[in-house]
């Protein structure tokens, strides 16, 4: 993702006022301010734009004026004390906090669709109220209002925070927020043009504002795509609703465990996207034995990753793809009934792709991850699965991290396609192979990409083989001699100390 210029500055000015706070909190206090500001420009720009009106009958301070579009966009109203402005004028005094708090209620309370989302821990006694009144400064010099383009702007800037709170807090953060290489390719392959859009633990709902990107950059109608999701967490919820806000992505977000209250219990998608957190062992399985969703076999009650399989599959349409994250054991591991349940599932016909990711994509965990693509109705390719194995492609981002480059995301997307299209597709050795449900089996039913791509074809340099060989065994003669004439030097320098080998 380009930055705009201003992001770093912004960050190191938010991680001074860290102190103290904890971690979660602290990432509230300071998603919840670029929020206020992104909304109470959006106002503004529509308030001058009334103003200019009045003649015509406009009243700048009637809500109902703001339910008309701004650039494509609905507006939120904003009360007078929940203004920037207003804000702005009182960053210096110790009651800032107080005002905060107060303006994010009133604007709740004005705004039925963010009611009990938005952060209200800025009176907080552990705040330090002056780092916090420069925090308003600052963010106060940034307009996030840019005519055509605002949207993106306050959303590239929202989602270069979600990053830099998920590589600052580890695991704690990776909870609410997936590398945006993994969710473009996700999207890419899958391709959410139209229908029924799924996440079940939507985390801070980074799938589906990738899923309206591609839509418009397809020229294609965000209305014609509806977005559903759930998440468990309650701060990560709301973080979901503020994300999605801010874009005026109208969405049906859920709060609630997936498995134990299943909220779109009815819901069958077109598109499911997700990252379900790996390998949970406490997932309460020993009191769904009997459920409806388990139509391949129970999942182990050590492990929910085919309790994640199995519900989305669950929510498929007839014709529905999902496509989603899991754990590189999901592909091979025999635990319990795991081997039994992805055995059945593949003989269903239902795994369409799976993608060996590389190391080094995730802030929050080392554990090696692919993606599970996952179809219904399938008429084209029915009965094969195409493995990918994009282990060594990507590039270092930072000294821990990695990232898939465009590059990267077109090829895979790419040879999916033509090979899900059944035009101009082709095995490459070491990379891509299709592979029928016969291949499989003769894996004992492992989907490990490796088994099936073999090796990349070593390109043939021309030089004839007893020319390699001669060189070669000169090059070790060489390497021999020197070692011969160090064993000596090391001999007599130990000899002149009194020790004799």
């Amino acid at each position: 993702m380009a930055k705009l210029g201003f992001e770093e500055d912004l960050w190191k000015a938010a991680d001074k006022l860290r102190g103290n706070i904890n971690a979660s909190d602290y990432r509230n206090v300071v998603l919840g301010l670029i929020f206020l500001k992104y909304i109470s420009d959006a106002f503004e720009e529509r308030y001058k734009q009334l103003l200019l009106e009045v003649d015509e009958g406009a009243d700048p301070e009637d809500p109902d004026e703001y339910k008309s579009n701004i650039h494509g966009k609905s507006v939120f109203w904003v009360p007078k004390e929940s203004r920037w402005e207003y804000i702005q004028e009182r960053a210096k005094l110790d009651s800032i906090g107080i005002v905060i708090d107060s303006a994010m209620e009133l604007i709740e309370k004005e705004n039925s669709r963010l009611k009990g989302i938005l952060p209200k821990e800025y009176a907080n006694p552990t705040l330090d109220k002056r780092r916090l009144g420069e925090l308003v400064d600052l963010i106060g010099r940034i307009t996030l209002i840019d005519r055509e383009h605002s949207q993106d702007i306050l959303g590239r800037v929202y989602e270069y925070f979600l990053g830099q709170f998920a590589s600052a807090e580890g695991k704690k953060g990776g909870e609410f927020y997936t590398p945006d290489c993994i969710v473009k390719l996700l999207v890419e392959m899958i391709g959410p043009y139209k229908g029924r859009v799924y996440d079940p633990c939507c985390g801070s709902g980074g799938m589906f504002v990738q899923s309206e990107k591609f839509v418009i950059e397809h020229s294609g109608k965000i209305n014609d795509i509806s977005i559903y999701g759930q998440e468990s967490n309650p701060t990560t919820w709301k973080l979901a609703n503020m994300n999605l806000a801010i874009r005026g992505i109208e969405a049906d977000i859920k709060f609630g465990d997936s498995f134990h209250n299943d909220l779109h219990p009815d819901l069958k998608a077109d598109f499911i996207l997700a990252n379900p957190p790996f390998n949970i062992s406490d997932w309460g399985g020993n009191l769904l034995t009997d459920d409806k969703r388990w139509k391949h076999g129970v999942p182990p009650t050590g492990n929910a990753n085919f309790a994640w399989v199995q519900h989305m599959i669950h929510h498929l349409s007839t014709t529905g793809i999902a496509g989603f994250v899991l754990a590189n054991g999901s592909m091979s591991s025999n635990t319990s009934s795991e081997g039994e349940i992805r055995t059945d599932i593949i003989n269903a016909g239902l795994v369409d792709a799976i993608v060996a990711l590389p190391s080094q994509l995730f802030y929050n965990t080392q554990i090696p991850a692919c993606l599970w693509f996952v179809r219904r109705g399938k008429e084209v390719r029915k009965g094969e699965t195409l493995f990918i194995d994009a282990r060594e492609m990507g590039e270092m981002i930072s000294r821990k991290n990695r990232s898939l480059t465009e590059e990267d995301i077109k090829k895979i997307a790419g040879v999916y396609h033509s090979w899900r299209n059944g035009e101009g597709y082709e095995d490459v050795p070491g990379f891509c192979k299709s592979s029928d449900i016969s291949d499989i089996e003769k894996q004992g039913f492992i989907l490990t990409p490796g088994r099936y791509v073999g090796f990349k074809e070593e390109e043939d340099d021309g030089i004839p083989f007893e020319e390699k060989m001669e060189s070669l065994v000169s090059e070790l003669k060489k390497t021999f001699e020197e070692g011969e004439i160090l064993d000596k030097r090391i001999k007599e320098n130990l000899k002149k100390l009194g020790y004799e080998i």
